[in-house]
């Protein structure tokens, strides 16, 4: 039996199990599952490597992608670069770190995107904002990250008003406001000042339309959860666990 899983903490409203358990009924794939490992700390991984050693490849959500990467053996030079992993694949040399998020993100982005937009708000600056950036920086988009507690070059939640969002076309929510079950909270921008050329995009995909995105609709912005981001970057994900 082959293993394979999501490293998270507290994800159990998470999408990725019925994900793979459909794609392996759909494939006739019958020598694999895939499960939720929800830690409550990391100190937890070593105990759960040596619990389970048919583990073949974890996706690691939040809060771990930052935090995952002292335990790995190798990464990547793409997830070197980003400073993140999503995906984990278990080699004979060891733990081998990588990012899907950013192909998963790109390529579901750029059908939506309009000839104005040259510039992005990324809300938040977590392990998911990382693969974010580095989207838009493959795709040529400039962005600026905003956050609670802004580092230099950074814009606090306050600073948001009509002129910075008529400067930036793009609002990624890369935060895990809005997510179920605390679905009424959202990012606190200045939505009475957003308008139809702005394109809101959610990494949330449950619920399906966040309060963020709904808002967004409601003065006619274009809108995109996450879902087939997941998708995309779980599909890839795969492919690495069986290359």
């Amino acid at each position: 039996m082959h293993r394979f899983g999501l490293l998270g903490k507290n994800i159990s409203y998470s999408f990725s199990p019925g994900y793979f358990r459909d794609k392996f009924k759909r494939e006739g794939i019958q020598d694999c599952v895939y499960q939720i490992f929800d830690l409550p700390g990391l100190e937890e991984f070593p105990k759960l490597m040596d619990q389970y050693p048919d583990l073949r490849g974890l996706n690691v959500t939040i809060p771990y992608k930052e935090a995952i990467l002292p335990y790995l053996n190798h990464l990547d030079p793409e997830a070197k670069s980003i400073g993140a992993v999503n995906t984990i694949r278990m080699a004979e040399d060891g733990l081998i770190g990588y990012n899907t998020d950013v192909l998963g993100f790109k390529d579901s982005l750029e059908p939506l995107l309009r000839p104005w937009d040259q510039s992005a708000l990324v809300l938040g600056t977590g392990g998911a904002s990382k693969a974010v950036a580095h989207g838009l920086k493959q795709l040529g988009i400039s962005f600026r990250l905003v956050s609670r507690n802004p580092r230099p070059g950074q814009f606090h939640y306050s600073e948001l008003n009509n002129k910075t969002l008529e400067a930036h076309s793009i609002l990624i929510n890369c935060t895990p406001l809005g997510t179920y079950p605390d679905v009424q909270s959202a990012p606190p921008i200045p939505y009475n000042v957003l308008n139809k050329n702005h394109l809101l995009y959610d990494l949330i995909y449950n619920p399906e339309q966040t309060t963020f995105l709904k808002r967004g609709a409601e003065i006619g912005a274009r809108t995109k959860n996450g879902l087939e981001m997941l998708q995309l970057q779980a599909d890839a994900s795969w492919e690495l666990w069986n290359r």
